[in-house]
């Protein structure tokens, strides 16, 4: 025999189950799109118009996940929390004004479609009038993309740098470096690394990439993080790199000389490229 499992409705898992799919076929309404963001306040409407005026003592109200676990139920204006499943107990609240339940310190596992049902408490005990399904979703900002140098000496003009960005969800779509000069932009692209924590399921990214320097004087280079599924493209602040013509006596006094440039709030990095006039060769100070 198949075993039951008592609900806040006063009623079995079975009847329980006919009451939702009475309102199912009542209602055929499409599901809702909602949207919250990690560690903070997601909403779970329920668009009931109450066109009735009934009061909330003539009525049963509970929102459920997708495996039915029960978030939030009012029994005739009586709050249930020994019905709601441990892992929503304390993280939801109930909007009367909006028929609307809050889900309190949103987790990425809080993902997924939810229910809201409500039924009138009559003489002849319990009748479904009303259902509503929302999708949630959960996103994570990233932080701003990170650019590092790996060296504080480069040769040949080639200059190696790591970019990284933390603590977003979902996995971005890809990271790559924009080179600008006065006349044109190079996009580099590169194997984006990931990590994802177990317990927050947050993502970690980055990438590292070895760029040759043209012989422009001055030259930027940006990391990008794509984002999805929005396509919101996030940038790190510059790095900017100056190329240094010198005469070849000047040139070898300075060459073993570096420069250390701090980071600004407009500047991720400043970078120096010491260049004899008749050389090719040269070195990279920061």
């Amino acid at each position: 025999m198949a075993e039951t499992v008592k609900m806040g409705l006063g009623c079995t898992m079975g009847l329980r189950n006919i009451l939702v799919g009475m309102v199912l076929l009542l209602s055929g309404a499409a599901s809702l799109k909602s949207q919250a963001y990690f560690n903070e306040t997601g909403e779970l409407p329920c668009h009931f118009t109450n066109s009735q005026n009934l009061s909330l003592d003539e009525l049963v109200i509970f929102w459920q996940d997708q495996d039915n676990l029960v978030l939030y139920e009012l029994y005739r204006g009586q709050e249930k929390p020994h019905n709601v499943n441990s892992k929503y107990m304390g993280r939801t609240s109930f909007d009367q004004a909006t028929w609307t339940l809050r889900l309190h310190n949103v987790q990425i596992k809080d993902k997924g479609s939810y229910q809201c049902f409500i039924h009138h408490k009559g003489p002849h005990g319990l009748v479904p009038i009303h259902q509503m399904s929302s999708d949630l979703s959960v996103l994570a900002n990233f932080s701003q993309p990170e650019i590092n140098l790996l060296t504080n000496h480069t040769e040949n003009s080639v200059i190696n740098l790591t970019c990284s960005s933390t603590q977003g969800y979902p996995e971005p779509q890809r990271m790559y470096m924009l080179l600008n000069t006065k006349n044109s932009t190079t996009e580099h692209d590169a194997d984006m690394k990931k990590s994802q924590n177990n317990i927050t399921e947050l993502y970690n990214v980055s990438i590292r990439v070895s760029l040759p320097i043209p012989p422009e004087t001055n030259v930027s280079i940006v990391c990008v993080l794509q984002l999805e599924p929005s396509k919101t493209l996030l940038f790190s602040l510059p790095c900017n790199i100056e190329t240094i013509k010198m005469n070849r006596k000047a040139s070898e006094q300075t060459k073993n000389r570096a420069e250390v440039h701090e980071r600004s709030d407009d500047a991720q990095c400043d970078v120096n490229i010491l260049k004899t006039a008749s050389d090719d060769n040269s070195t990279t100070d920061f």
